[in-house]
């Protein structure tokens, strides 16, 4: 099971690095879970080349790879003028169309202010629907007064459980079906009824 979180935080550290590693953690909690990080700010270069070259660099090349091969994502992005990131949303305009048909992902955005929180339901949540995800139904926004409470911790719990259950593993075997070899056939029913008058 290998998660990959991308993370378009710009600073250095970054809260939105510290929020996507902190659901990082809660998802694979208890589990062999393996975790990779794509950190946006590191392909910005790149991601502007491919859309001008029309291919990607080697480093973006592996990025989207990497993401298209996650069994779950963990997508965070900074707010900016009350929408995602434009680093954030190049990074998914350049990734296949099909990349993420069915695959769980958990949204989650910081910002400084709790007044943006809904960024996760007018933006990111439209995003990943239409690009065909399972998104969680628990997101998460953490605004500069977040840190530290107590909510914000609850939250990050919910939504690593729910995407910790979109990706389980399902049994390799199904169940093997009933069988019936105490039960007669209707004929031999009938006969027995008949025999019995």
């Amino acid at each position: 099971m290998k998660y990959v979180v991308v993370s378009a935080g710009l600073s250095v550290p970054s809260s939105t690095r510290l929020l996507a590693d902190r659901l990082a953690a809660a998802t694979v909690k208890d589990t062999s879970a393996e975790v990779e990080v794509i950190e946006l700010r590191d392909l910005a270069e790149d991601i502007a080349h491919n859309f001008t070259h029309g291919f990607p660099a080697p480093a973006l090349a592996a990025a989207l790879a990497t993401v298209t091969a996650a069994d779950g994502l963990i997508v965070v992005t900074p707010v900016f003028s009350a929408s995602y990131s434009g680093l954030f949303k190049s990074f998914f305009d350049v990734l296949d169309k099909d990349a993420l048909t069915g695959k769980p992902v958990l949204i989650a955005a910081t910002g400084g202010s709790a007044r943006h929180s809904l960024v996760l339901e007018h933006a990111l949540r439209p995003l990943f629907a239409y690009l065909r995800a399972v998104v969680v139904p628990t997101a998460v926004y953490a605004a500069s007064e977040d840190w530290g409470a107590k909510g914000l911790a609850q939250r990050i719990e919910r939504a690593a459980e729910e995407l910790s259950s979109l990706t389980a593993e399902e049994p390799t075997q199904p169940p093997a079906p009933e069988t019936f070899s105490d039960v007669l056939p209707f004929e031999k029913q009938l006969a027995a009824l008949r025999d019995a008058e």
